[in-house]
């Protein structure tokens, strides 16, 4: 033991060395408490000091962690400035020192896929990383159709649920975080969990169905790294230098770091939007509309599912209830239930029997509530529904799931109700509105993006594009810019980018019309000009009534077969057919496509439909067609020099065009 002893002050600093430890004690040297007062700020110095010198890892490298196989790793951290840090992987050691910011990386040789494996870092204190395995990683990102997860869709996706045997398929759901001044250098929370049993249910399903025919192909790890955030347009998940070229955004950007005036932005529309005092007629009644002692006066009639519009209600926004009485049956009494609701616009609270059973505040997801064993009894059981509306047509959506069920036992809730209005909202003038932070640009960037950027992927999936359709044409700038950035933020330059193509959504038209939908798509379409992208083509598998259809499995495997193409190099037919070429003869014009596969055909063995022809006045007419190898012969007889051709140009076109394969030939339009 080596001591050495120093004055300082009243005190007497002894220092002893002992192996690796160095301790350091105080000996008072005299007792006034003034003279521990005069060092306590050195003492606090001390205590930081020691918390601060200590390797740290990002929440990505955690116990459970999929690291990408067969390319070179950056393993990174955090340390006091020029600490030592070593790694200990596969008996060898690596080590580097943090540099004067307190960074350190490490890099590591690229690995074969498998595990489990160990990581051990040692600095002023050790962590052991357990349980890694090495595989292919995806970035998974956008918006809510990426966003949903397998609980949502556990009517449709029950038996993938309970039949989810995959602890070498990995999810890192990144938390929800917004960021307006600049990138973050680490996620505040996540894990890695695998897909076994009912810890599927918070996985993507778009991205665990891809996982999954991957996993069945190749049967290496997959880790999915799930970034996303419903209604969230694309330039919120861009970074401030990859939206350079769009100055109204950029100016947009500077604004939105100026706290002050965000904040005073957001507490003038707080002000303005202000709760009012209840006025609902059902809630401010001694007796509540949803109570069983309520005895119901002046109910009207009305039709579940519909919009009240629909219904004789003339353009009302404001609370409307609906109550009904049905018979029970013995057998569901004692037992837990579900009432399945469809979708309902806006907002809406459920109660049986005098009692909340559950309540959503907007109209897009499907209502589908659990029903405790108690509430429900033999006989008549009332279900009241209180729905708040506030804008365009209000009520249940047609062509979804209303009933009430346990065990084997289902009542049907479609049908005749009675209904009362509560109260009607007056017209307003615009209110000002907050600074929504997840919609602003770089925000999602910053939070959620910037801090995986250390982690090398194999690639991108990317489903998003709903938030955009009111800017379609910027979208053609958009996309690409996005691709560009995270490549450069990544540093990888070829990294693969795979994205969904918008399906299907709203009313069917029956005449040629425009659509921002269409638009976008056509826009995401071109976006495949930027190398190693591929689009998958999801127009047949969206439904009218719902922005968030449930078939996510054929999206997820359609994603996974460009991979197989883009990424794995296996000679399959991935897409369906892809405008390629027009060219006029006569009155005829002729468009070529790719991607035909096996060729291209009609699905249900009617003519093509959705093809529109114009002239040079742009004014579309339905055309007729014939399929000739690759290609579709279009033509008018009211349209002797045509000049365009568009196809399933709507917002939810009813196609039927697809190559042999069973794939969906894309929208498009011959317009530049």
């Amino acid at each position: 033991m080596n001591t050495a002893n120093t004055v300082q002050g009243k005190y007497l600093i002894t220092t002893y060395h002992k192996g690796d430890t160095k301790r350091t004690k105080n000996y008072r040297a005299t007792s006034p408490f003034c003279a521990f007062s005069k060092w306590l700020p050195v003492l606090f110095l001390l205590i930081a000091a020691q918390a601060y010198s200590q390797i740290k890892l990002p929440r990505l490298i955690s116990d459970g962690a999929v690291l990408q196989r067969d390319a070179t790793l950056t393993i990174w951290g955090w340390a006091s400035a020029g600490e030592s840090v070593e790694l200990t992987f596969k008996k060898k050691k690596f080590k580097t020192r943090a540099d004067a910011s307190g960074n350190w990386t490490i890099k590591l040789p690229a690995q074969t896929a498998g595990g489990p494996h160990e990581m051990t870092f040692k600095g002023k204190n050790e962590i052991t990383v357990r349980n890694i395995l090495f595989g292919d990683v995806w970035l998974c990102s956008g918006q809510s159709n990426m966003v949903h997860q397998m609980n949502i869709h556990d009517v449709l996706y029950a038996k993938d649920i309970v039949e989810a045997n995959y602890p070498q398929i990995r999810q890192f759901l990144v938390p929800t975080r917004t960021n307006l001044q600049q990138p973050e250098m680490d996620l505040q929370s996540g894990s890695w969990e695998a897909a076994i049993g009912e810890n599927v249910r918070p996985f993507s399903a778009v991205a665990y169905f891809f996982a999954q025919k991957l996993y069945e192909k190749y049967r290496i790890p997959i880790g999915l790294i799930n970034a996303s955030v419903g209604g969230t347009p694309i330039e919120a998940w861009t970074s401030e230098e990859g939206l350079k070229d769009f100055g109204e955004i950029v100016n947009t950007i500077q604004q939105n770091k100026d706290t002050g005036y965000v904040n005073t932005k957001n507490r003038t529309a707080a002000a303005a939007n202000k709760p009012k005092p209840e006025t609902d007629l059902g809630l401010t009644n001694e007796s509540k509309w949803y109570d069983v002692t309520y005895r119901p006066i002046g109910w009207r009639n009305i039709n579940i599912p519909g919009y009240w519009e629909d219904q004789g209600i003339k353009e009302l926004n404001g609370v409307v209830w609906y109550r009904r009485e049905i018979e029970v049956p013995e057998t569901m009494v004692g037992k837990p239930a579900k009432v399945f609701l469809g979708r309902i616009v806006d907002a809406d609270v459920l109660y049986i029997n005098g009692k909340q059973i559950g309540q959503t505040s907007y109209q897009y997801p499907q209502r589908r509530y659990s029903v405790p064993s108690n509430v429900l009894k033999a006989g008549k059981n009332l279900i009241v529904v209180r729905v708040i509306n506030h804008a365009g047509k209000g009520g249940f959506v047609p062509d979804k799931p209303y009933c009430l069920f346990s065990e084997k036992d289902t009542i049907d809730l479609k049908g005749t109700w009675q209904y009362k209005v509560g109260d009607v909202f007056p017209p307003r003038s615009p209110a000002p509105q907050p600074i929504a932070a997840q919609n602003q640009p770089t925000a999602l960037y910053n939070a959620m993006i910037a801090p995986l950027k250390m982690h090398t992927v194999k690639g991108v999936l990317w489903y998003q594009g709903e938030s955009n359709t009111s800017r379609p044409v910027e979208y053609e700038k958009l996309l690409p810019a996005l691709i560009a950035d995270w490549r450069t933020k990544f540093s990888q330059p070829q990294l693969p980018f795979i994205y969904a193509q918008l399906p299907g959504f709203m009313d069917y038209t029956y005449l040629p019309s425009e659509s921002n939908w269409a638009r976008l798509r056509e826009s995401q379409r071109k976006a495949l000009s930027v190398p190693n992208t591929a689009m998958t083509v999801n127009i047949d598998l969206g439904e009218w009534n719902d922005m968030h259809p449930d078939n996510k499995k054929d999206v997820g495997e359609r994603m996974a077969l460009a991979a197989m193409k883009i990424v794995y190099q296996e000679e399959l037919v991935y897409s369906g057919p892809l405008f390629e070429k027009a060219s006029i003869e006569g009155n005829k014009i002729i468009i070529s496509f790719n991607h035909v596969g096996g060729g291209l055909m009609a699905d249900d063995g009617e003519p093509l439909r959705e093809f529109a022809i114009a002239g040079s006045d742009k004014k579309f007419e339905w055309a007729k067609t014939i399929i000739e190898g690759d290609k579709v012969i279009v033509w008018s007889d009211q349209i002797s020099n045509p000049q365009y051709v568009r196809y399933a140009w709507a917002d939810n076109p009813d196609v039927n065009l697809y190559n042999k394969e069973g794939l969906p030939a894309s929208p498009f339009t011959t317009e530049n």
